[in-house]
């Protein structure tokens, strides 16, 4: 796995150890990291997004935590968690939920009708 595989949004309300593990967990249960995959190190992602090797620490280690990831002596951390325990369509929707609850409550406060809404998300999923 490469460091730029993750995506870190600073000035997002959600910390940034939050984002790091919530896209662990979408990567993993969508197959996109496999068994044994190693993560790419927290100096890599550290350096490679500008922040604090701490956060980036505190979110392996949530992951870890979490099941998700093993700590592997010498080597760094490896993905443990299967596709099989996160596969069905269902639970990986159910991890986009919060993100769509947002982006529904985000275009009433616009005033935007769900037409062109869903017209551009189609397009971003497109590309």
């Amino acid at each position: 796995m490469d460091a730029s595989l993750l995506t870190v949004q600073p000035t997002a309300s959600e910390p940034i150890y939050r984002q790091i593990v919530e896209q662990l967990r979408r990567l993993i249960a969508g197959g996109q990291l496999t068994h044994g995959e190693l993560l790419p190190s927290v100096r890599d992602v550290a350096g490679f997004h500008a922040i604090n090797p701490m956060t980036v620490s505190r979110a392996y280690g949530i992951a870890e935590s979490e099941g998700l990831v093993e700590r592997l002596r010498g080597k760094g951390m490896a993905v443990i968690a299967t596709r099989k325990a996160a596969q069905s369509e269902s639970h990986r929707l159910a991890l986009l939920e919060p993100q769509l609850q947002a982006l529904a409550r985000h275009a009433h406060e616009l005033e935007l009708p769900a037409a062109p809404v869903l017209r551009r998300l189609t397009k971003l999923l497109g590309e």
